[in-house]
């Protein structure tokens, strides 16, 4: 596919960019600064200011998908939006946060007295970034949350997939690396089965 990814030298932009072109994938890596994307024959880089709706939805024609991987906060996000359904892409999947996954029901993560008070402005706005997507009723977009600590790890290939609430392994930790994180993205851009919705990885 040809694949437009937004902030594809991120924390977990740069991993889903390695699966995407370990799969053959023809991606145009979207970012600030293009000397952060290393030169690949399957990556195309072009410098983009997200803030920017008209350069947004230019960059974006003609790809078969676009992946947004970024902090939310700061953003328009109704522009962003506005901007890809402007493009004419027909796939939106926007990696997500875990803040706005349930850990009881109605409760969500970054409601928990225990949530990190220097990580909230960026959960607050992931959070409002899927009520917006959920009231979407033409463009097809997929939110993938990741499990509380995502972090660089290996590839295993092996984890569980949720929906709206956040997985926990038998020590009751929740977790996924960038890498595994990356592989259940992938899987979701070439084999659809979340259109419309949120979903969540973890082990």
């Amino acid at each position: 596919m040809k694949v437009a990814l937004i902030g594809a030298s991120g924390f977990i932009g740069q991993h889903i960019l390695a699966e995407a072109t370990n799969r053959k994938h023809q991606v145009t890596a979207l970012v600030r600064d293009t000397s952060k994307v290393a030169a690949h024959p399957q990556v195309t880089s072009k410098a983009l200011d997200v803030h920017n709706a008209a350069q947004v939805t230019a960059a974006l024609v003609g790809h078969d998908a676009a992946i947004i991987s970024l902090h939310h906060n700061g953003l328009d996000l109704q522009a962003l939006i506005n901007a890809v359904k402007a493009s004419g892409v027909p796939r939106l999947i926007v990696v997500g946060g875990a803040g706005s996954l349930e850990v009881a029901p109605g409760v969500q993560v970054v409601d928990t007295p225990e949530f990190p008070a220097e990580w909230k402005p960026i959960a607050l706005a992931a959070r409002e970034f899927l009520n917006l997507l959920r009231a979407e009723k033409v463009l097809d977009w997929t939110y993938l949350s990741p499990s509380a600590f995502i972090e660089p790890g290996e590839r295993t290939g092996k984890f569980r997939l949720g929906k709206d609430q956040l997985l926990v392994n038998e020590q009751g930790e929740s977790r996924i690396s960038n890498q595994d994180f990356a592989i259940a993205l992938i899987d979701e851009l070439e084999t659809p089965t979340h259109s419309q919705q949120r979903f969540t990885v973890g082990y």
